[in-house]
């Protein structure tokens, strides 16, 4: 698959697609790619006689859509989003554009224009890099565009109108859905499917192979011709054919900084003709004879041994309140560090040099300060600072992951050999057996639903919701966010009773605090609250199938016809290799599991929860929404479903 070396340098970044379509939502899916959706609010009213041709149209288009919701995100949320997608498509026929049709006379309108004749289908893509310098919102556009010719076949008028009261020409370019009925409207197709669905894939993936493997100069050499002056071409070499020592050495070098490779090659190039590859027979100049049979240098592998360093690195420097003494504009020296935290000047100099290679602090001739990044989410009381989730990470999962070998052996979680003894309830035993050890893990959970909370909110439009329960919703930071969110709403945070008589520690005095109402109990055990929503945040990959039905049952017994049920998780893609973060999460050798999202979709399913669907947030956490099962569809349209 072409695109599967670039998803690994996607992993970390926050891809955003500016688009409502599910076909496009479906077709990147289907590629491996990692997504969060924010539809765009521009509103497409471009003058299409501006435009000298149809493709230009599409693309100025896809630009505005992906720089609105670029400019938007920036200005909302506290983290930027990486890459914003935005993609426009058109039909063109008779040298006039058709987009989506108004009503059924607008769209009979547009099939009798098409009937039985070729027309072009045009897709405008824009690929929004993005990035912040002084709270700024800085871009890069890269643009595409693709054309497919598509024939309709002679057709009545009968199966026109037919057709058109099937309801599917309403939302699509041109009035029809090729993946769908509109199918059987069609002759023949010339060019990419994908593209008349909505979305040209094979494009898009050359693209971000472009972006992500620009050519090297070693890669460029001269062809002698008799004919013609001599030019210069270039054949795009993989890391494993090129075998260069100053390629691979560079490429190390990019990984160790942290480089995106959206920065390098010539952003021009999108928008030129494709350069023409010439595939010689003969071995490259300057090439050793040994270059083929040398082995690739084996970079992912010295990241993953070198990785539990530099993860220690950062937790030893968030245990020593590093990042508190360097937060703000803060310049100290080693040796002023040093004796704050009463360490060794060589020990704590060393470490702080660890921290500015991991890009965690900057190094100038005056001392150490904290990056961008440190200051907003390592300093400990910062907004949204994880400096309590790493703590726990240091203490709790670092402890676990010392007894792996046993816990893969056995097949069962080690917290007898971290905590000495056999844990009968994982909470209760093992988070809140001391008030110490209870603060600590809720302030470890406090810290990372501040940072998901926003994406969880806004994945699905809530706001047709009047009451909702968040169901071991802890400190009730998702809940505030909530209240922020959707003004109409109420929120009931039900957490058992040790966790409620604590919550005055982590409480912001915010607006809507007043709807927000914590209820003690225990949700295996106790009757839970009646709500329009019910919400389980990172709950049910801790507990075994037992445990769940319990739960999914109290909850869908407790549901009236058209409430849902909202669920927040790690969701791992089908083939369960993916994202990392999900598999290695699962060795925690938990009695549940980490699932994807056909599982999760079944799973709710089974307990009476229909239109189920998942939205990837490209954030920590995926979000599921499913409605109680309903005899009317009208009840599910203020969610816009």
């Amino acid at each position: 698959m072409v695109l599967c070396p670039v998803i690994r340098k996607l992993v970390g970044k926050r891809v955003v697609l500016a688009s409502a379509s599910p076909r496009r939502q479906e077709i990147l899916n289907s590629a491996g790619l990692r997504f969060e959706v924010v539809p765009s609010r521009f509103k497409e009213t471009l003058d299409k006689a501006a435009f000298s041709t149809p493709y230009e149209y599409a693309l100025e288009t896809a630009k505005q859509k992906a720089l609105e919701v670029a400019n938007r995100m920036n200005k909302k949320d506290f983290r930027s989003p990486d890459v914003v997608i935005g993609a426009d498509t058109i039909v063109s026929v008779d040298g006039q554009i058709l987009e989506k049709p108004a009503d059924k006379q607008h769209a009979y309108s547009m099939l009798s224009r098409l009937n039985g004749k070729e027309h072009s289908v045009f897709t405008g893509v824009a690929i929004v890099l993005c990035s912040t310098k002084d709270k700024q919102l800085e871009t890069e556009v890269f643009e595409f565009y693709e054309e497919t010719k598509v024939k309709f076949s002679d057709l009545s008028e009968e199966l026109l109108w037919e057709y058109i009261h099937s309801g599917e020409p309403m939302d699509k370019a041109g009035g029809y859905g090729i993946q769908s009925l509109g199918g059987m409207l069609v002759e023949y197709v010339h060019g990419d499917f994908l593209n008349v669905v909505g979305f040209p894939l094979n494009h898009f993936c050359k693209k971000l192979v472009e972006l992500y493997y620009p050519p090297s100069k070693d890669a460029i050499h001269h062809v002698k011709h008799d004919s013609v002056p001599s030019v210069e071409t270039f054949e795009v070499l993989s890391d494993e054919e090129s075998g260069s020592s100053n390629s691979t050495q560079q490429n190390v070098t990019s990984m160790l900084k942290g480089e995106s490779a959206f920065s390098c090659g010539d952003p021009g190039s999108l928008r030129k003709k494709e350069v023409a590859q010439h595939v010689s027979g003969e071995p490259m100049a300057n090439c050793s004879e040994n270059v083929e049979n040398q082995a690739p240098f084996p970079t992912i592998l010295i990241e993953l041994l070198d990785g539990f360093k530099a993860s220690k690195a950062m937790f030893v420097a968030c245990k020593l309140k590093v990042f508190d003494l360097l937060k703000g504009k803060d310049i100290l020296k080693a040796k002023d560090v040093a004796a704050h935290i009463n360490a060794s000047v060589c020990g704590i100099e060393r470490l702080l040099d660890a921290c500015t290679a991991l890009e965690l602090l900057n190094k100038t001739n005056e001392g150490y300060s904290n990056t961008e990044l440190a200051n907003k989410f390592l300093v400990s009381d910062s907004e949204y600072s994880l400096h309590g989730f790493i703590i726990h990470a240091n203490d709790y999962v670092w402890q676990f992951f010392t007894h792996l070998e046993s816990a893969v052996k056995e097949g069962t979680n080690q917290n007898h050999q971290i905590f000495e003894k056999k844990a009968q309830n994982l909470f209760q035993d093992t988070f809140y057996h001391s008030r110490e050890t209870k603060l600590r893990f809720m302030n470890a959970m406090h810290c990372i639903i501040k940072v998901t909370a926003r994406d969880v909110a806004t994945a699905f439009d809530l706001s047709g919701f009047r009451s909702a329960c968040d169901l071991g919703g802890c400190t009730g930071a998702l809940a505030h966010v909530l209240v922020q969110e959707y003004p109409d709403l109420h929120v009931t945070v039900f957490e058992l009773p040790d966790v409620i008589e604590n919550i005055s520690c982590f409480q912001p005095l915010g607006q809507g605090s007043s709807r927000i109402t914590f209820t003690p109990g225990d949700f295996f055990k106790d009757n839970i609250p009646k709500a329009d929503l019910y919400i389980l945040s990172r709950i049910l990959h801790d507990w075994s199938d037992d445990k769940i039905d319990i739960l999914l049952s109290k909850i869908s017994d407790t549901c009236k016809p058209g409430s849902a049920l909202l669920v927040a998780e790690i969701v791992l893609g089908e083939e369960k290799i993916s994202p990392p973060r999900a598999v290695l999460q699962s060795l925690s050798m938990t009695e549940g599991k980490q699932r994807s999202s056909s599982e999760y979709k079944q799973l709710l399913e089974k307990y009476g929860f229909t239109w189920v669907q998942t939205k990837m947030t490209g954030n920590f956490l995926d979000v599921l929404l499913g409605f109680k099962k309903t005899t009317h569809n009208s009840e599910l349209s203020n969610f816009g479903f």
